[in-house]
């Protein structure tokens, strides 16, 4: 069964709703954008969030000590970092990590030591897919998310086009710029509602 991601959570309402219809991970933004929460917001969110269900931190080019202090603060399961990485970046990390590729036309994907990778549009939060076409996922050997403009309506169309480990949605489940719990609802329920993996 393919994982769920819902990324830019932070209000209780939101994080209570995406747990309760099963969400596999809860994303908090710590770049700026306008669904950055602070540390002190995400650790009283993680409260809420039961260990079988993975909070990640969502970071840009950030600094090592950036991600100790926050996984730490925090208790993230997983840090997800866009942007520039540096090689050692995810060396020893007390989380697992995810690097996100940004998909721009040439399908590239980096030789990364990250222990998730995820594909998504060129300006990421922006709702906008990529051309599915560009990227060839064959030969990974991480397990990837595909993230980039899904919504209820495309995501049973992306997990047939990419059997991907999970798929990550942030503005797919907003209205006006807001979390829309009907939409986290109805997008969790279309992932899981009888899609397998085929890989």
């Amino acid at each position: 069964m393919t994982k769920v991601k819902i990324c830019g959570l932070s209000t209780k309402e939101a994080v209570e709703t995406a747990v309760s219809v099963g969400a596999d991970y809860i994303g908090f933004v710590f770049a700026p954008s306008k669904r950055q929460v602070t540390l002190d917001q995400a650790a009283e969110l993680a409260k809420l969030i039961p260990t079988d269900v993975k909070k990640v931190g969502v970071f840009v080019s950030p600094s090592r000590a950036q991600l100790l202090e926050v996984i730490d603060k925090v208790g993230l399961d997983l840090v997800q970092v866009h942007g520039q990485v540096a090689d050692d970046l995810f060396e020893n990390l007390p989380s697992a990590s995810i690097q996100a590729v940004q998909v721009d036309g040439e399908g590239h994907v980096p030789n990364s030591q990250a222990d998730y990778l995820l594909f998504d549009a060129p300006v990421a939060g922006s709702g906008q897919t990529f051309d599915w076409g560009q990227l060839d996922t064959t030969g990974l050997t991480q397990p990837f998310f595909i993230a980039g403009g899904l919504k209820e309506d495309n995501v049973v169309k992306a997990i047939q086009h990419f059997t991907p480990y999970a798929v990550d949605v942030s503005s797919g489940v907003e209205t006006d710029g807001q979390k829309d719990h009907e939409k986290i609802i109805r997008f969790i329920e279309r992932v899981k509602n009888g899609i397998s993996r085929t890989k």
